[in-house]
């Protein structure tokens, strides 16, 4: 049971390591456009981990089913959501970050 615990910790511990290291990126970054990069990828990598964690802890339940779920429907719906946010400011005109310009 021990080595259970401890690789669900690691998974649950990298998870949100890469979380904390996307709001880093969003607070240093200068404009919307890397913003959403670092977030949209730290995110989906992030949650995914941390999902795969409470699954290695849960074991073989109908949770875990539910979990697997939930981490299959947050590969597809977080980067679609990124990339729809992304194009929608594009088209809207929101001007992309040149090395010299002022932060936004």
């Amino acid at each position: 049971m021990l080595a259970i615990d401890v690789i669900s910790t690691i998974f649950l511990a990298a998870g949100s390591l890469i979380m904390i290291t996307g709001t880093v990126g969003l607070l240093k970054f200068p404009d919307f456009y890397t913003r959403m990069h670092a977030t949209g990828k730290c995110d989906t990598l992030g949650q995914i981990l941390i999902i795969l964690g409470c699954v290695i802890y849960e074991g073989f339940t109908f949770i875990t089913i539910k979990l697997l779920l939930v981490s299959a429907f947050y590969l597809l719906a977080g980067p679609a959501s990124t990339h729809a946010l992304m194009k929608a400011a594009y088209v809207t005109g929101l001007p992309v970050w040149k090395k010299g310009d002022k932060r936004m």
